[in-house]
């Protein structure tokens, strides 16, 4: 009977095996390429794949990091995103980066990254970086926030779907670097999702979530709430 269930928890565990990745599953190839071509027949990790045979050294090579991005926003900064979108050789990889630029006292504002962990280097300035944990499980614990100040050279990692934010706390520009564990990470950025959705949340559930006046919230949905990249 022992050997019976042993054998049975065996293939329990490898049944699951695939839906406990951390990050996006190993490639089973060099690379695929992305392309928008159905007619290329090979389809990998939401892309179709470029004929190998057809694969040059641009398809992995993305330039301009070095440049700027406009921090003349709302909330005064800007990230320039690598991913596959941008970056087709990126496709089944399993990873992406970001520059972001801020302006004196701009923000990344709180969001998440669903499908990736988040790792930052701060190249230019001073940052104020956090992340708070999900719900504990105890009920009359708060969700619990972890904050450090990071100068040029400083690296910190933001876990996998948690919500976390930069403020550029010094009176010049900041940049900084961030890798990312996921050829597409997603973004959530939680104010936009929540005030400025199409359509809008009806009020009446924010208002109850928020435990707030509706006038609050008809203000705050009144507002323009615009993607920094």
């Amino acid at each position: 009977m022992k050997i019976i269930f042993g054998f049975l928890a065996t293939i329990l565990i490898v049944s699951l095996a695939p839906f406990s990745y951390a990050s996006d599953p190993s490639p089973l190839q060099d690379f695929c390429v992305a392309v928008s071509d159905s007619a290329s027949a090979v389809f990998v990790n939401g892309k179709f794949c470029k004929n190998p045979n057809m694969v040059v050294a641009d398809d992995f090579f993305l330039p301009g990091l070095n440049k700027p991005g406009n921090t003349s926003n709302a909330v005064g900064s800007r990230v320039t995103p690598v991913n596959v979108n941008q970056l087709p050789g990126l496709n089944t990889l399993g990873i992406s980066a970001v520059r972001i630029d801020y302006a004196p006292y701009g923000l990344n504002p709180p969001h998440t990254h669903p499908r990736a962990t988040e790792i930052l280097v701060v190249l230019e300035g001073t940052l104020y970086v956090g992340f708070v944990t999900s719900n504990p499980a105890n009920p009359a614990m708060k969700n619990k926030l972890f904050t450090k100040y990071l100068n040029p050279g400083d690296v910190f990692v933001f876990p996998e779907g948690l919500i976390h934010f930069q403020f550029n706390v010094g009176k010049t520009n900041a940049v900084a670097f961030a890798g990312l564990s996921s050829q597409n990470p997603g973004v959530i950025t939680i104010a936009n999702a929540v005030f400025g959705s199409d359509p809008p949340i009806n009020p009446a559930v924010l208002t109850k979530a928020f435990q707030v006046e509706k006038n609050v919230i008809d203000y705050l949905q009144a507002q323009f709430w615009s993607n920094i990249g």
